[in-house]
């Protein structure tokens, strides 16, 4: 499946006019607990600050296989998605693009069913080989898998680690190293995906000191 999905990717820029809406999707749970803690938060593109939350804590029946993320965590965000009242220009995703072993990682999987401009920007790298990039935030060196270029190792804070960012659908490598970059402002990982950490680690915590497993959808609207 994933290799006949990867021959409708668009690698290339489709982006709709500016971007004003950058979403950032994330997803936590404990190992050996069946439940999933999805989360998508939308922030405004130029200020970075948060206009919508939308989240979803439900049961997976589907194990932790390398590989195989999208299939797990995918209908968890699916569900977070549904809700928005807005839709985003763009969506980063705590995981892998084409940057994937068979080049159809979460957020090619997720860009291509919701049919959004995605991007991938994972802390470690999945497959392929890379050189270190210099040590100035911007600075970047291509990751490379049999010896075509899947990715680029960004590094976004001064002599912190890079990231490792990668297309998901309808976005240009070099656009995705500008939009992460753009979102990374002051912490290594960008902006729209460490405020969906935050909440779905808040969610995970808040459920446990309750002891509940109800499954639920949640919505917040913080501003037009």
């Amino acid at each position: 499946m994933q290799a006949e999905l990867r021959e409708r990717l668009i690698l290339e820029d489709r982006l709709s006019g500016d971007i004003r809406i950058v979403a950032g999707a994330d997803i936590s749970c404990t190992r050996g607990d069946d439940r999933l803690f999805a989360a998508v938060v939308l922030l405004d593109a130029a200020s970075l600050d948060v206009i919508e939350e939308a989240t979803y804590t439900g049961k997976t029946s589907i194990p932790y296989i390398p590989g195989l993320l999208s299939f797990r965590e995918g209908p968890a965000l699916l569900r977070s998605f549904e809700k928005l009242r807005n839709r985003p220009d763009v969506i980063l995703f705590d995981g892998q693009g084409i940057a994937h072993p068979r080049g159809f990682g979460l957020a090619a999987h997720m860009g291509l069913i919701l049919d959004v401009p995605s991007v991938g920007c994972a802390k470690t790298r999945l497959v392929g080989t890379f050189r270190e990039p210099g040590g100035r935030r911007g600075q970047h060196s291509p990751l490379v898998c049999n010896e075509k270029r899947i990715g680029a190792v960004l590094r976004t804070k001064d002599r912190v680690k890079p990231v490792f960012v990668s297309q998901g659908h309808r976005v240009s490598l070099e656009s995705a190293v500008k939009i992460v970059l753009q979102c990374a402002r002051r912490y290594r990982i960008p902006e729209p995906i460490r405020r969906a950490h935050i909440l779905v680690n808040r969610m995970r915590l808040e459920a446990a000191q309750k002891g509940t497993g109800d499954q639920g959808v949640g919505t917040r609207q913080i501003r037009q």
